[in-house]
């Protein structure tokens, strides 16, 4: 018997606004970078784990609360934001968020530019290490 992604089923679990929020996402990052990886990480007895988005690392997070889905960009603050998509955790030195209410629209277009600017970075940090 073949078992769902772990993705897959922690999204499944989500039967609300959240969930569909969430798949919407993952069908545009999907769109965006067709080769990303995903995952959920951080599980433990207390928490289902938060879905994760990787290509040459860490793109972004997609966490669920009660009124919010924020999806964290692990290089928000060093990435170019020209729809203003970013609009949380804007203090932050490296990270960047967007937080989605209930009824909330993303801009597909515009999100997936960002999800293409953070894997470009994440190829300008490694092609920088292996210079080292």
């Amino acid at each position: 018997m073949t078992h769902p992604d772990p993705v897959t089923e922690r999204l499944a679990a989500l039967t609300d606004w959240r969930g569909d929020t969430l798949r919407r996402v993952r069908a545009l990052i999907h769109g965006a970078l067709p080769d990303v990886q995903e995952t959920v990480k951080w599980a433990k007895p207390t928490s289902p784990g938060v879905p994760v988005w990787e290509h040459g690392g860490g793109l972004c997070t997609g966490e669920t609360y009660a009124r919010t889905v924020k999806l964290t960009f692990h290089r928000g603050a060093s990435l170019p934001d020209p729809a203003g998509l970013f609009n949380a955790s804007l203090d932050g030195k490296v990270r960047r968020a967007i937080d989605l209410h209930e009824g909330d629209t993303l801009d597909g277009a515009a999100f997936g530019d960002l999800i293409r600017a953070a894997a470009a970075a994440n190829a300008g940090v490694n092609a920088a290490r292996k210079r080292r």
